[in-house]
């Protein structure tokens, strides 16, 4: 193992990406096995700011506990106890997410982890998406371009000590790790390597853009950047800019708006969204209505600031104008 070698791939995926400025603070969220251990020593020998952050679920009892202080004597780490049973794997995962927002966090995930998401993805959304160099909420992953096999490899060459969770086989992840790959690596044995090229279409696609083209039902919207949002709605795809100011007329999809008044703008629909001065959600409005879910995604909102002051063909304004036209 050239573990410098592998730093240059990790910190080449960190440039292309833009996750971590040169120098820069990044919280470690570490369970205290190889990839994390991997995640911590690399990033710190590679000039980051370095610190790590454990949180213990305390779901195995002393093995729990015994994790917590590996991460805390040899990591370095801030033990934070939250409680998780009961609690589903994703339940599990986004608690372990709600912690440290206020710095920006790194995760171990590997190229081993990303075969593995895909594959779930593709049997339980039909889509073959998976893991984002960085989630939206912040959280960076540097060790994608990394093998599973690779971080073992590193913590021996460096000398590191690490943790091995026995109970890892017992979720959906251990199910594809310990049974479906071995099965697929006997089909072919660059199994691996050809589903990870399932994203080669895609890697220059943002990552939620790729999944709303893959979606099979339903409508859906993601924001692109720079005022640029892209909206699905069964088999039609069409990009919008907005919020758009309001300057006498807009087209939205299949309305025509028009108004005269100033401080107006249209944008899509925001989960939380209410009526100006009411306290009724756009949500009931829709069901009142009887709008599909699946056209909601689609259907615009007069604002102003944060306040929905008309939905156009179900909530009128006074000086505000709606059609529907052909799109």
């Amino acid at each position: 193992m050239d573990a410098r070698a592998l730093r240059d791939r990790i910190e080449e995926h960190i440039r292309r990406h833009g996750l971590i400025e040169p120098g820069g603070e990044v919280c470690c969220l570490v369970s205290g096995g190889p990839d994390s251990t991997c995640l911590w020593h690399a990033l710190g020998a590679l000039g980051y700011r370095v610190s790590a952050l454990h949180v213990n679920h305390r779901l195995r009892g002393a093995d729990s506990d015994a994790d917590a202080r590996f991460c805390a004597e040899t990591l370095g780490a801030e033990v934070v106890e939250l409680d998780g049973r009961g609690r589903s794997e994703a339940e599990l995962r986004e608690q372990r997410y709600s912690v440290a927002r206020d710095r920006l966090r790194a995760t171990g995930h590997t190229a081993s982890d990303q075969v593995e998401t895909i594959l779930y993805r593709l049997v339980s959304r039909g889509a073959p998406t998976g893991i984002a160099p960085r989630r939206d909420d912040g959280v960076v992953h540097p060790l994608l371009p990394v093998w599973r096999e690779e971080t073992h490899a590193y913590c021996r060459a460096e000398g590191l000590q690490f943790r091995v969770d026995a109970t890892n086989g017992d979720t959906k992840r251990g199910l594809i790790r310990d049974e479906i790959l071995p099965l697929l690596r006997r089909l072919h044995p660059a199994a691996d390597e050809n589903i990870l090229r399932a994203l080669d279409t895609r890697e220059t696609l943002p990552p939620a853009l790729a999944e709303l083209l893959s979606s099979p039902v339903g409508s859906k919207r993601v924001d692109l950047g720079g005022g640029v949002q892209a909206v699905r709605e069964y088999d039609r795809l069409w990009l919008e800019r907005g919020p758009v100011e309001l300057a006498g007329e807009v087209r939205w999809g299949g309305w025509r708006i028009r108004s005269e008044l100033q401080g107006l703008r249209v944008r899509g629909w925001r989960p939380g969204d209410r009526l100006a001065g009411r306290r009724r959600k756009i949500q009931d409005v829709f069901v009142d209505a009887k709008i599909p879910r699946s056209e909601r995604e689609a259907w615009p909102l007069v604002v102003r600031g944060d306040e929905v002051v008309a939905v156009p063909g179900i909530v009128d304004a006074p000086g505000i104008e709606a059609e529907r036209v052909g799109s």
